[in-house]
C-alpha cells in the first residue's frame, strides 16, 4: 500500500497570537513558519512524491508553496475533508479565554463527546479526515503502485486524529499526541493494518525514500507488511 506523509502547516500568526484559528480567513504563516516552509523541499529531497493533497486554508497552501515551486508538475489536489476542525463560535478566540469554558475540559479529557457550538464534533472531524486519506491512499496506489508516496498538508487536530486511527487508539486518547508546526508524520497502510513510521518529525526524512523492491522469492509472505521492517519502519 502507499505511504502517507502528513505535514502540519508551518507556524502561523494565530499560533503566535494564541488564537484558535479554525477556518478564520486570512491566517498566514508568520516569519518562522515561512522559514519552516522554505526548508521543507530540502527535507523531502529524494522522497518521490506521486501527488500532494492540501487543506484549502491559507496557512497550508503557503506551507506547500516552496515545495511545489521546487517540483514543477507535482500534482496538487485540494480537499476540504483535511481542512481544520470547524470550531464554530470558538473560531478566532484566544485559547487563554477558552480555557475557562466548561467544554474545554471535555475537549481535553473526553474529546469523543465534544461538539463545538456552531461547529462540528471531534468525532465528525476524525471521520471525514480518515475517509479522505484512505480514499486518497487507495487512489494513489491504483494510479502509481504500492510503493508510491503521497503528501497531505493539514492541521494539528486532524493529524492527531489520523494518528490515533492508525494506532487503533480511541479518539479520547488523541490529546496525548503532539505534532509541531511543519513536522512530518508518516503512515504506511497495508492490507491488514497501518504502521506509524514517523510522528512529529522535524529532522532528516531520507529513510522515507522507498528502497528497491527485493526479488519476489525473497519477500516475506504477506507482501505489503514486509517492507515496513526496512529503513522507514525502523524509526
Amino acid at each position: 500500500m502507499a505511504t502517507l506523509i502528513l505535514v502540519r502547516h508551518g507556524r502561523s500568526t494565530a499560533n503566535t497570537a494564541g488564537l484558535l484559528a479554525g477556518w478564520t480567513p486570512g491566517v498566514a504563516l508568520d516569519e518562522r513558519g515561512a522559514a519552516q516552509a522554505a526548508a521543507l523541499p530540502g527535507r523531502l529531497d529524494g522522497v518521490p512524491l506521486a501527488a500532494v493533497v492540501c487543506s484549502p486554508l491559507q496557512r497550508c497552501q503557503e506551507t506547500l508553496a516552496p515545495l511545489l515551486a521546487a517540483r514543477p508538475g507535482l500534482p496538487l489536489h485540494t480537499d476540504e475533508r483535511v481542512g481544520e476542525c470547524h470550531y464554530g463560535d470558538w473560531s478566532g478566540r484566544k485559547l487563554s479565554e477558552l480555557a475557562d469554558e466548561p467544554l474545554m475540559k471535555i475537549v481535553q479529557q473526553h474529546p469523543s463527546a465534544a461538539a463545538f457550538p456552531g461547529g462540528e464534533s471531534l468525532r465528525t472531524m476524525q471521520h471525514r479526515a480518515v475517509e479522505a486519506v484512505r480514499e486518497w491512499n487507495a487512489r494513489i496506489e491504483e494510479e502509481h503502485g504500492s510503493d508510491a508516496v503521497f503528501l497531505v498538508c493539514s492541521h494539528g487536530d486532524i493529524i492527531k486524529s489520523l494518528v490515533a486511527d492508525a494506532l487503533g487508539m480511541h479518539l479520547d486518547l488523541f490529546q496525548r499526541i503532539h505534532v509541531d508546526p511543519c513536522s512530518v508524520t508518516a503512515v504506511r497502510y497495508t492490507p491488514s493494518r497501518p504502521f506509524l513510521l514517523r510522528l512529529g518529525d522535524t529532522g532528516d526524512l531520507a529513510p522515507l525514500i522507498p528502497a528497491a523492491a527485493p526479488p519476489a522469492e525473497n519477500r516475506a509472505e504477506g507482501g505489503g507488511e514486509a517492507v515496513v521492517g526496512g529503513g522507514a519502519g525502523a524509526a
